[in-house]
């Protein structure tokens, strides 16, 4: 008889579980955005290739579904951050990072319909999320000022409310190529000139 005061064991979900939870992530989102909450999770599940039953294992309600989608898209981003800073030279880790963050708002702006949705609302998972964000870019940022490529009075998230501002302002399919226009001119602005 094990003691009640153990830790019991985490059990790693199964790969194939993984990957069935991944494209459900991935078919919600496209779902979400193209419809909003109208999106069927029967759609999204035969869409994704589960039966309704895996679905449902994995995201009890629609809520769960909705915040997952979003979770996922800001922990791939935040996640991003690390990896570019691995892989490029601190200035175009930081444009590459801003060229996702342009598809993060996309993203979130198609999805704004059934994010609104949450029964709960959406405060503390918009909180979570921007403190997340926000320091993966003073991440970059604070690499690219040591590294002496970019000015040291910069404000990480003015570059992040210029994007926006753009994205918001053009309305229409070309608002994230004019928000991705946007990313190369904010690093010619603050690059110092040698």
């Amino acid at each position: 008889m094990a003691d009640e005061d153990e830790p019991t064991a985490v059990r790693k979900p199964r790969a194939d579980a993984q990957r069935n939870r991944i494209r459900l992530l991935e078919t919600a989102k496209t779902a979400f955005a193209a419809k909003g909450s109208a999106a069927s999770l029967d759609e999204i599940a035969r869409t994704a290739g589960v039966g309704a039953g895996t679905l449902y294992r994995h995201f009890p309600t629609r809520d769960a579904l909705i915040e997952a989608v979003y979770r996922n898209e800001t922990d791939q981003l935040v996640a991003a951050a690390t990896c570019l800073a691995e892989m490029h030279p601190p200035v175009t880790a930081l444009r590459e990072w801003l060229l996702m963050f342009v598809d993060y708002m996309a993203t979130k702006h198609g999805m704004y319909e059934a994010l609104n949705s949450l029964v709960g609302g959406t405060s503390d998972l918009h909180s979570a999320s921007t403190a997340q964000v926000k320091q993966a870019i003073a991440k970059l940022v604070d690499r690219a000022v040591a590294s002496g490529d970019i000015r040291l009075d910069l404000d990480p998230l003015d570059l992040l409310r210029a994007l926006a501002g753009v994205a918001n302002i053009s309305s229409g399919p070309d608002g994230k190529q004019a928000a991705k226009r946007m990313v190369d001119i904010l690093i010619a602005g603050i690059r110092i000139q040698t």
